[in-house]
């Protein structure tokens, strides 16, 4: 027979779960995200070939055999990380006729975005490896290259895309090198702007 329990008439039994419940199922977006946060934090700190599964694995404290569920192999794990990251594209946003202007004020005085610097981490950390070089190499064809190339158009456009690429990527890290700025005077920073300007029109008219 049932015995009341508290004096509403349930077993002790059928309110023991709510009281002590067990371990919560886990979020499995949660899980995906933290990992993929884990993995980009490696990868934008060590080089491919040192971060293993099982580190990516401990600093969310997971299984191993868990990334590999979500994700596959490392490749594929280093390939989703590289992709959450900013892909450029907001570089081509917006009316062309201002682009110069707008990049190159971008470049001398607007701090870079946590994600633009991590994604430009992980492809410095990658040179030392030939199969991440590759697969960034591969990825930036695909999303960046190749886009900037047909937005740029006409004679010598992927010569020319990846020359501008080149110097805006050189002027960023020389930023960020410099603490997140070129460390010199508002004056000259605006000189800096101003003749950058030219330059990046330069490429992008041929």
């Amino acid at each position: 027979m049932t015995k009341p329990y508290g004096g509403y008439g349930y077993s002790f039994w059928s309110v023991a779960p709510l009281l002590c419940p067990g371990p919560r199922p886990r979020n499995a977006a949660a899980t995906r995200t933290a990992i993929l946060e884990a993995a980009r934090d490696r990868f934008a700190a060590e080089s491919y070939d040192d971060v293993g599964m099982r580190d990516i694995a401990r600093d969310v404290g997971v299984d191993a055999a868990l990334i590999s569920r979500y994700f596959g192999s490392k490749d594929d794990l280093f390939l989703a990380a590289l992709d959450s990251c900013s892909d450029g594209s907001t570089l081509m946003s917006g009316d062309k006729s201002e682009f110069v202007r707008r990049v190159a004020h971008e470049i001398v005085f607007e701090p870079k975005k946590a994600e633009k610097l991590k994604g430009m981490a992980i492809m410095l950390r990658s040179i030392g490896s030939n199969k991440a070089a590759e697969m960034v190499q591969n990825t930036c064809t695909a999303r960046f290259f190749g886009p900037l190339e047909e937005w740029i158009s006409g004679p010598d456009a992927r010569v020319r895309a990846r020359l501008l690429a080149g110097f805006i990527m050189g002027m960023s890290v020389s930023r960020e090198l410099g603490g997140g700025s070129f460390n010199i005077d508002q004056a000259d920073c605006e000189k800096m702007r101003d003749r950058l300007a030219p330059i990046l029109q330069g490429l992008i008219d041929g």
